[in-house]
């Protein structure tokens, strides 16, 4: 399966990720919002790898003095081919880059297999709204995203371990 880093993001940042999602549901696209484990919540991924050893977590709560830290969740985005992924930009800012790069060396030594789209130099940062669109859904979805999406100002408050083996997060910095 598949482990991976994230970032969570303030209240007001989450919940405006949370209203795309619901107005994606509501106009019968695949959302976020369908995802029930008691864990979904908007995230900014950092690393994902086929696993990430909880070896990691004293040294990423050492990055506590980083947080919290301004990003910008701008226009939405598209990933993939046949079937895609919705998702809004987050603005790559000096800081966000930074803090991707100190995290990816901090947990290098104890990842296995580490997926190539969330390297140094690879990584795109964003904030997933739906999966699994067909061409003519991602359209739709765009454009309903684009009407009703404004850049949101966020600040970034957290960092969780996600491990989908067991299906557990746990927050190392809140």
């Amino acid at each position: 399966m598949a482990h991976s880093i994230e970032l969570l993001l303030d209240q007001r940042a989450d919940d405006a990720v949370r209203h795309t999602w619901q107005a994606l549901a509501d106009a019968g696209l695949p959302s976020q919002l369908r995802v029930t484990s008691d864990t979904n919540r908007p995230h900014i991924t950092l690393i994902a790898a086929e696993r990430i050893s909880p070896d990691v977590d004293e040294r990423l709560m050492e990055l506590a003095d980083l947080f919290p830290l301004r990003a910008v969740m701008g226009a939405p985005l598209v990933f993939g081919t046949g079937r895609m992924t919705l998702a809004r930009l987050v603005v790559p800012s000096a800081a966000l880059l930074a803090m991707h790069d100190e995290v990816y060396d901090v947990c290098l030594p104890s990842v296995t297999s580490v997926f190539a789209h969330s390297a140094p130099g690879r990584w795109t940062p964003h904030v997933t709204l739906g999966r699994r669109f067909t061409p003519a859904q991602a359209g739709d979805a765009f454009a309903l995203v684009d009407g009703i999406t404004v850049d949101i100002r966020a600040s970034i408050v957290g960092l969780r371990r996600w491990d989908s083996d067991a299906r557990t997060d746990r927050v190392l910095i809140s």
